[in-house]
């Protein structure tokens, strides 16, 4: 007898799940998001709803519902009689986002050089490639978050997944610190200089060595955006100002 529609093979075969297309609202607090760590809108500046819905092709109401999206998310703050404003970073914030950052990155380094999974070196590899394609495009705020990746596969290297769900739970900060400090190195420094400093820091990797690595995660770069940044910031916390105070005393790249 003739099996039943039921007993086919193909009957119980799952169609492939529709995936539903971004909304406005989406859409607008990703550019959003894009254009805050691309520094087009800095710490502390006044977003200008007229000027945004002309550039971004939306009516406010949806522009507002991406500005609450961002607001949950620490990237924007209401501001009594000044509006929204992108959140301004304290001198005690960037201390704490600088300073738990390298010790996960240290930590990470410990655990996981030398290198004895060559997948994990491949991410980082593949990280660079995409940071190289992202100058190509022309794309600075997706640069960044590539150079993220890349130093979110550098802590991978550790086979530790706690230590990179919690690196990757400081994404937006530390892109924010990024965007601080290209703007400080722009004058100096091309992305593809800044890619060159990512190559060389992969390199070391290879070789093997987990003090080498350290030695160039401490020259690495990316304090430069530190030089003055108290006359720039709030929040000057006395361990922050410490703090400040030790890191110029640690010789950096230039």
């Amino acid at each position: 007898m003739t099996g039943s529609v039921e007993d086919s093979p193909t009957a119980h075969t799952r169609a492939p799940s529709i995936i539903s297309p971004p909304s406005l609202v989406e859409l607008a607090a990703a550019t959003l998001r894009r254009m805050i760590i691309g520094g087009e809108l800095l710490c502390g500046q006044r977003v200008v709803e007229n000027r945004l819905t002309h550039e971004l092709g939306i009516s406010r109401p949806p522009l507002r519902e991406a500005l609450r999206v961002l607001e949950r998310e620490g990237l924007v703050r209401q501001v009594p009689r000044k509006g929204v404003i992108v959140t301004p970073l304290t001198l005690h914030d960037i201390y704490e986002i600088c300073t738990l950052r390298a010790e996960f990155e240290r930590l990470a380094v410990r655990l996981g050089v030398p290198v004895t999974e060559p997948t994990r070196l491949r991410r980082c590899e593949l990280a660079l490639r995409r940071m190289g394609e992202a100058i190509e495009a022309g794309d600075e705020p997706g640069y960044r978050e590539c150079s993220f990746e890349f130093h979110l596969s550098v802590v991978g290297l550790s086979g530790h997944q706690r230590l990179e769900e919690a690196y990757r739970s400081l994404q937006l900060q530390v892109l924010l610190s990024m965007a601080l400090n290209r703007q400080a190195r722009r004058d100096r420094e091309s992305l593809a200089g800044d890619l060159a400093r990512h190559q060389r820091l992969l390199s070391i990797i290879e070789g093997g060595d987990p003090d080498a690595v350290l030695a160039e995660l401490a020259v690495h770069g990316d304090r430069t955006f530190l030089d003055g940044i108290e006359d720039k910031v709030d929040g000057h916390t006395e361990a922050a100002l410490q703090w400040l105070r030790r890191q110029r005393e640690t010789p950096e790249d230039k």
